[in-house]
């Protein structure tokens, strides 16, 4: 097959999935909790556009584990985490967002690759996707651990799709996203951003990052929309 000329990118919680449950949260707070024998929670941290590892750092620095310190525990904590997510994950495939399936499929369709760049960390990312019953529509994603931010997990995959033979160089990429976190990454790598209405932000709130585009759910998304433009 010849290298398509459009990557599509999509965030996961609150894009692709909305009211996913607290299980994402409770395996975090539990695998800080085994790992660093301290207590911990998320709540007043707004999770929303986070990485994995930055909700992970935060709540280590609430316990008093910071620095140095906190960063060595990552990768033990991370593991952690991701063992119990697979365990307590449910059927999600009730909580996928409205118009996701129908774009996939016609993306797929038109041979378009699609991809995930999400602050979830891999595991959770694809049990997520198996869950929902979305896995076959990705061949490709970047996730909390391959970078320090959100651009640079979108670079990051564009160049996995580029050495997978996905697309080519001068391919253009696409980033569907809920989050403002979302709107600046895609901005600072060089990406569209498409915005969409169905995470924890308001519209106006995304409308005021000026995304290329807003839709409120991603059934007003025809995939043709998403390609034609420069």
């Amino acid at each position: 097959m010849e290298p398509a000329a459009t990557l599509v990118l999509f965030d996961i919680d609150g894009t692709l999935l909305r009211r996913a449950g607290p299980h994402h949260r409770q395996a975090l707070e539990r695998a800080v909790a085994r790992v660093a024998g301290v207590a911990v929670s998320t709540d007043g941290i707004p999770v929303a556009g986070m990485l994995d590892r930055d909700i992970l750092l935060e709540m280590l620095a609430r316990a008093g584990v910071r620095g140095a310190a906190a960063r060595r525990l990552l990768p033990e904590i991370g593991r952690a985490a991701q063992n119990i997510y697979v365990r307590i994950c449910p059927d999600l495939r009730r909580k996928v967002c409205p118009g996701v399936r129908a774009l996939l499929r016609a993306l797929a369709r038109r041979g378009v690759p699609c991809g995930l760049v999400t602050g979830n960390l891999e595991r959770i990312a694809w049990t997520k996707m198996r869950r929902a019953g979305l896995e076959e529509f990705f061949s490709v994603g970047a996730f909390s651990g391959d970078g320090p931010t959100r651009a640079a997990l979108l670079r990051l995959a564009a160049q996995r799709a580029r050495r997978a033979g996905l697309i080519g160089r001068g391919a253009r990429i696409i980033y569907i996203g809920d989050h403002p976190n979302d709107i600046r990454a895609a901005r600072e790598a060089g990406a569209r951003i498409v915005a969409v209405g169905t995470g924890v932000v308001s519209g106006e709130a995304l409308l005021a990052g000026q995304p290329d585009l807003y839709v409120p759910d991603l059934r007003e998304l025809r995939a043709a929309g998403i390609l034609d433009g420069p």
